[in-house]
């Protein structure tokens, strides 16, 4: 088994104690917990997405909005972290969801963005181990559902479901 291998399978293992630590450290920290997510689309209504080394799966590029910001500018953060995407129009909101899977006070907000700069696409990282622009007839294998239900409902026009997944 490969070194990579090897990683992966026990961060997969080691995940779901881990999402129950954080949430449990987060519990007494904030009494709710808030995030933004972005459907980046190009000019070929292709969506930018996400793998990270600590959760298993394909996401929509987001976070956490921290203590004292919006969720644009928590949008505007991560966008620049993730993906070295800059919004240079509107970032309209989607829907806010409730993200049940992670935990009952878990929210977030998904915007849809379509004017962005980005100069390249960043290297892998720490955080961020892979990441591009698919198509949504051609998403990675792994996309999690919830990021699944997102594209489709902006794409295809559909109404936003309450909850993530």
């Amino acid at each position: 088994m490969s070194d990579v291998t090897a990683t992966q399978d026990m961060r997969q293992r080691l995940e779901p104690a881990l999402r129950r630590i954080f949430h449990l450290y987060w519990r007494f920290a904030r009494g709710m917990t808030l995030g933004v997510r972005g459907v980046v689309l190009d000019a070929d209504n292709r969506v930018f997405l996400v793998k990270h080394s600590y959760i298993s799966g394909w996401h929509l590029p987001g976070g956490g909005v921290e203590v004292g910001e919006t969720f644009l500018d928590a949008l505007a953060r991560e966008l620049i972290e993730e993906g070295r995407i800059e919004v240079v129009g509107e970032a309209n909101l989607h829907g806010v969801f409730l993200n049940n899977h992670v935990s009952r006070r878990d929210h977030v907000a998904v915007f849809v963005i379509r004017q962005f700069r980005q100069d390249r696409l960043p290297e892998p990282n720490r955080e961020i181990i892979a990441c591009g622009f698919f198509a949504a007839d051609g998403l990675p294998e792994g996309t999690t559902r919830g990021t699944r239900l997102r594209i489709t409902e902006v794409l295809d026009g559909k109404a936003p479901l309450a909850t993530w997944s």
